[in-house]
Parts: structure tokens; sequence; C-alpha cells
């Protein structure tokens, strides 16, 4: 299973995370718990080096408050750039939907 893991359900928890993003600041402990919640089971050895590539690509902006060390709790938000992907990634979703889950092909 961790073959699916890696080839598959990682897009799937980033796709969340961006989600999530658009609306709220989101933190790892409360991504872990979110995605937990929807049965995904995310290790923090995961999830923070996925967050952190995503704040390298430009898909999210950190920010950490000053003055509060090492273990300061790093929140996320949505960038520019991250919502041009997630809106690209809705309207892909949406058409793997419609084609996968409701068995209607799209015409070209």
């Amino acid at each position: 299973m961790r073959d699916v893991e890696r080839e598959f359900l990682l897009s799937f928890w980033k796709i969340h995370i961006l989600h999530h993003a658009e609306t709220r600041h989101v933190f790892g402990q409360w991504v872990i718990r979110e995605l937990r919640r929807h049965g995904y089971e995310v290790s923090p050895g995961t999830l923070y080096p996925l967050l952190s590539r995503m704040e390298e690509r430009g898909w999210l902006k950190l920010k950490v408050a000053p003055d509060t060390g090492p273990r300061a709790r790093k929140e996320y938000s949505l960038t520019k750039r991250g919502k041009g992907v997630l809106t690209l990634l809705r309207e892909q979703v949406e058409e793997l939907h419609c084609e996968v889950v409701l068995g209607k092909e799209n015409e070209l």
C-alpha cells in the first residue's frame, strides 16, 4: 500500500491542503487531524516536507510568529500562484470525477 500512497495519495493530500488554505491559515497538526478525519494516516515526517515543498513552489506562504523559537507553529496560506494551481486542479478533478465515478466520457 505504500506505493499507492507515494504515487497517488500525496497528490490528493496536496489538493486538500490547497483547498483549505484558500479559506483559512493551515498548520501541520491541523492538517494531520483533517486528513485523518478523511481516513488518511499521515505522519509528521511525511507532511512537513510536503508543506515545505508546496511553499518552495510558491503555492503556500509561510508565516511564523517572531520570537517564538524553533518549535513555533508555522501557518500556511494560499498564494496567488497557489490559487491558480487550485483552480486548474479543481477543473481536472471535476473532469476525472465525471469520467471515473459517474462514467461520463468527455467528448473532445
